[in-house]
């Protein structure tokens, strides 16, 4: 029976990417779409068998275990319809609500997982609670991100479908973590959300009431399932914006914004004791390294000032781009992630040494620079947090689409 309704459901998702308009109006053909999605269904299934047997080693314990908490939540349901319906939204702590950045006794630090514990119990009422089926609703529900970020592409550099498509969707570690039972497909979702609405929004001049409503639905996704993103992504629009607005000089404009959201970044807890951003990487790094994961790797400690994190920033580009190295390779799954690093690496290189610059429209440069600098911010963050390999590979892989695109 679960076959059947395995094979059920995936033809119908299979023929339901090809009548979806979000879907047909990125210029993919229907073979292409179909194609897209049954990779993102492979890949799901194949990260779910990783995770029966080697998750310890890929970091990818999680995915069994929302799966096993999402079917009590479904029993819930029916059990208890109320308590479903509400206890996202109560806070089991005495002031966990005030603890944004803690992880202990912080609503926010819980949220992560109960929300997406949530999202998987809506899946079982379909899906009757097999593991693999859901892989099936989520792939399509997480296609959107990329389809999104894939059309707003296209309208950056257009006639660069081919390399585009491999950018967007076919770069493995992205397709491989964004397709899996775990956050990485909804965080890629509620960035792209945000990009896609925002960009449009600017080339029209206005925004419509379903773009603003998108753009809240993309940042609560982001909020709600790594709540510190939402403090790197908004800086970024407001660059984008501010650049928009002022474009002769975009470039300098980015550069000053982020001059004063590092200022911000070291002062703000002055203003409010809550918004000690400093110390919230620092105690995220003690948690990471009092873990000792299987990858994990030394790292230096980091300290509350200024000087410390600029001590520590070349360790944190080091271990959020360049790694894993060779020397870091102990199993399939790392050297899997270690080549993809180093070819992506001499892909770089070679474009800095190709590229002769295309005489790019001001509004495209802008958008380029809307993606380098986010970008580089998350990875920066990650690296300055995380010793972990296997997560640092998991938690990168949302910004690679956006660094690789041509």
């Amino acid at each position: 029976m679960e076959y059947l309704l395995f094979a059920g459901y995936l033809i119908l998702f299979a023929w339901l990417v090809t009548k979806t308009k979000f879907f047909n109006y990125s210029g993919l053909s229907s073979p292409q779409l179909v194609i897209i999605f049954l990779l993102k269904v492979m890949a799901g299934i194949f990260y779910g068998w990783v995770g029966i047997y080697y998750g310890n080693h890929a970091q990818m314990v999680d995915t069994w275990s929302y799966h096993y908490n999402s079917i009590q939540e479904y029993n819930l349901l029916f059990q208890n319809p109320h308590e479903y319906l509400v206890n996202l939204f109560r806070d089991p702590y005495e002031g966990g609500v005030t603890k944004f950045f803690g992880t202990e006794n912080s609503y926010w630090n819980d949220l992560k997982g109960n929300f997406f514990i949530k999202v998987l119990s809506i899946f079982n009422i379909f899906s009757f609670g097999n593991y693999y089926t859901n892989i099936i609703f989520y792939a399509f529900t997480s296609m959107f991100g990329p389809i999104a970020i894939y059309r707003v592409m296209t309208d950056v550099y257009p006639g660069k479908k081919w390399q585009l498509l491999i950018a967007v969707f076919l770069i493995p570690s992205f397709l491989y973590w964004t397709s899996g039972l775990h956050k990485e497909g909804l965080i890629f979702l509620g960035f792209s959300l945000v990009i896609f609405n925002f960009y449009f929004s600017l080339k029209r001049k206005k925004i419509t009431i379903n773009s603003a409503i998108f753009i809240l639905l993309g940042l609560l996704l982001i909020l709600a399932l790594r709540n510190f993103l939402i403090i790197i992504f908004i800086p970024a629009l407001l660059a984008w914006f501010l650049a928009w607005k002022f474009s002769k000089r975009a470039l300098a404009i980015f550069a000053i914004c982020y001059t004063c959201f590092v200022v911000l970044f070291f002062t703000a807890k002055f203003i409010n004791p809550n918004l000690d951003f400093p110390q919230a990487v620092v105690t995220k790094q003690k948690e990471f390294v009092a873990l000792h994961g299987n990858s994990s790797v030394p790292m230096q400690k980091l300290e509350p000032t200024f000087s410390s994190f600029i001590l520590n920033t070349p360790q944190a580009i080091s271990l959020s781009i360049l790694r894993p190295y060779p020397s870091d390779v102990k199993h399939i799954l790392s050297l899997a992630a270690a080549t993809e690093t180093d070819i992506l690496l001499f892909l770089f290189f070679i474009f800095l040494l190709w590229n002769k610059g295309n005489g790019k429209q001001r509004q495209s440069a802008i958008f380029i620079y809307f993606c380098l600098f986010l970008s580089l911010s998350v990875l920066i963050s990650i690296g300055y947090a995380v010793n972990n390999l296997g997560a640092i590979v998991r938690y990168r892989s949302i910004v690679l689409p956006l660094l690789l695109s041509p």
